[in-house]
């Protein structure tokens, strides 16, 4: 599938130049099965999960959940009902997607919905509240690989959001299209290796959550180096 131009990004940018903070997330995991939902649920009052698709809960335009993300969609859908699970993708359930062909496939590969939504990430909020049936958007989370889409989604609008690694790198990640191989080591260099992040930016707040020095939400064996860090940013 070929994406168009995510327009709503590129006017986003703007908002992102005032408000750098947009581009930190809350929470921050190799993947997205290091991510306690019980403490989503119990401590950060989320009552629904919405995931990107691509490099967070499959490879790039696959419809297979990818192995490292099997457990934690489990655990995603064990704790909010599967009706309370779903999918934001910037490819399927989108004008780029016709006849919503690639949506239906990966519902029924996966088991929870792709939601229709006609701007792309950083837009759709009406589109995910309206699915989840949710008045407050801060309770819901935002769980993606990008930050100036999921992340800048997430919190652009007051949902929690979680940034995970790339799934897929090197010969693994070859379906991925250039634009977003060359966007996501720009965003992820941007927040976690450069000094202006690492000096002035700070996890933002949220409105039911206290914060990782009270609450952490990522399980306590969740682990990664900085080498294998720097191989999923490359």
């Amino acid at each position: 599938m070929v994406q168009s131009i995510n327009t709503k990004a590129i006017l986003t940018l703007a908002s992102v130049a005032r408000r750098p903070g947009l581009m930190v997330p809350h929470v921050s995991v190799a993947n997205v099965s290091e991510i306690d939902f019980g403490k989503l649920r119990s401590e950060a009052g989320v009552r629904a999960v919405v995931f990107d698709k691509d490099n967070t809960l499959t490879g790039p335009y696959e419809s297979s959940i990818h192995p490292a993300a099997a457990a934690g969609l489990k655990e995603a859908i064990e704790t909010f009902g599967q009706r309370n699970v779903a999918i934001l993708s910037n490819s399927a359930g989108t004008g780029d997607d016709p006849g919503f062909r690639d949506a239906i496939h990966i519902e029924e590969s996966l088991g929870i919905a792709v939601i229709r939504h006609k701007e792309k990430k950083p837009g759709g909020l009406k589109e995910v509240l309206g699915h989840f049936q949710l008045d407050d958007a801060a309770h819901c989370c935002m769980v993606g690989d990008r930050i100036l889409t999921d992340v800048v989604f997430g919190n652009l609008y007051g949902l929690l959001s979680v940034h995970t690694l790339p799934l897929c790198v090197g010969e693994d990640n070859k379906k991925d299209n250039i634009m977003a191989k060359i966007m996501r080591r720009l965003e992820n260099r941007l927040v976690y290796r450069s000094l202006f992040a690492r000096w002035f930016l700070r996890i933002p707040s949220h409105k039911h959550w206290q914060g990782p020095s009270v609450t952490p939400l990522v399980k306590a064996d969740a682990t990664i180096s900085d080498n294998e860090e720097d191989k999923k940013l490359m």
